[in-house]
């Protein structure tokens, strides 16, 4: 670990001019061009820095993803990095790349090119130290995530099915840098309320509101929010009615689930798809699904965060945390198929905001934690492991 350390540092300089380059190449979900010239630069910058193969995964619609693959062996270590970004072509040039005062700041700098270059430079120090693994390592990057996985969703579950352990990417949350052990899975959902139309002022008694009869079940799904055990029902956008002197026929309403298990995600499931109207003479109609599994906290993920305190503590003196969040990723994709650590990118602030950035002194250990969760996990050919028994007694 300490030669792989030592790399680390030797390369700071090179590792944030890429992460320069990177920031500069706008990469804004809806962009297909400039995703797939992104995706050419990775495969490039990955060839380059790491060597082994890389894949071009081409999609008509959406950005080019790109697969990349080191080493061998029978298991697979998976990590997972989207390099799209929610910020629109052109913002560079009110958020230009800068450093300044021990911060990197621009457009995606944070969430999340700054850990996907720290991952990349990860495994340059790995193999510049000459080590060797007993598995191959898979890095997935995908080009979709801020708009939901529409075409990363498959290889992404796909890949996570064939491997042992993933590693996300993704920010530390706070200035702690705290590692994600639980994710909320999502469900979306959407409710269609057909009342019977009138005229408000002649005969408002032959109408029944599909306004009126939204309001009561929108009233109610609210109450099923439960913060102590982290359920959420949240109606984020309705429309309905035509004009202020007519009883209401149609209304809808959009509706986001989350929950911290597969068991709770279920049960609001089928409160949702059991629900009767309140008025009389009106129909509701609901559609959806749970979108996104939660990355929950099991005991394997439990293990994972413990050796990741462990090697942050004894080789890079930081004392880790964990945190959980409402937000999705990738790593709830993967949750499901395969044991996940999440939260393993930059350090910073401002995700989605004008103020994001990443704190530049907090690049070096960051890349080397990730280092040691692969070493650990992926075994080295000359010892199993790269914490001391002590260590692990501790």
């Amino acid at each position: 670990m300490k030669k792989v350390i030592e790399q680390i540092e030797r390369n700071h300089e090179q590792m944030v001019h890429y992460l320069r380059n990177i920031v500069e190449h706008e990469s804004f979900s809806a962009d297909k061009e400039r995703l797939d010239s992104l995706a050419l630069w990775l495969a490039d910058a990955f060839e380059e820095l790491v060597g082994g193969k890389t894949e071009i995964i081409e999609v008509e619609k959406y950005g080019n993803h790109v697969r990349c693959e080191w080493g061998e062996g029978d298991g697979q270590i998976l990590i997972l990095a989207h390099f799209d970004t929610v910020w629109p072509i052109g913002t560079l040039k009110e958020m230009p790349f800068l450093i300044e005062g021990g911060r990197v700041s621009g457009p995606g700098v944070f969430d999340m090119k700054g850990g996907l270059i720290q991952g990349l430079f990860a495994l340059k120090a790995i193999r510049e130290a000459g080590i060797q693994l007993n598995k191959k390592v898979v890095v997935l990057f995908d080009s979709d995530e801020e708009i939901g996985n529409p075409s990363s969703r498959f290889y992404i579950e796909q890949e996570a099915k064939k491997s042992d352990h993933v590693f996300v990417l993704e920010p530390g949350m706070t200035l702690e840098g705290g590692l994600k052990t639980s994710r909320k899975g999502v469900g979306i959902y959407r409710m269609e309320v057909t009342g019977i139309p009138s005229h408000s002022g002649v005969d408002p008694e032959k109408g029944v509101s599909a306004i009126d009869e939204l309001a009561h079940q929108i009233i109610k799904l609210h109450g099923q929010t439960d913060f102590t055990t982290g359920t959420t029902i949240n109606v984020g956008k309705i429309s309905g009615g035509t004009a202020t002197n007519v009883v209401a026929e149609k209304a809808s309403a959009e509706i986001d689930v989350r929950g911290k298990t597969t068991a709770e995600l279920e049960r609001i499931h089928n409160m949702l798809m059991e629900l009767e109207p309140v008025k009389n003479r009106t129909k509701l109609a609901m559609s959806g699904d749970i979108n996104r599994m939660p990355l929950e906290r099991t005991e394997q993920v439990q293990e994972m965060f413990q050796t990741a305190k462990q090697i942050a503590k004894e080789h890079l003196d930081v004392d880790l945390i964990e945190k959980e969040t409402g937000g999705g990723s990738d790593g709830n994709l993967t949750a499901p198929f395969a044991p996940t650590l999440d939260g393993l990118g930059a350090v910073g602030d401002g995700a989605h905001a004008n103020h994001e950035h990443l704190l530049l002194s907090r690049m070096n250990d960051r890349c080397a934690l990730l280092a040691g969760l692969i070493l650990n996990y992926a075994g080295i050919k000359e010892e199993k492991s790269i914490l001391t028994e002590e260590s692990r007694r501790s």
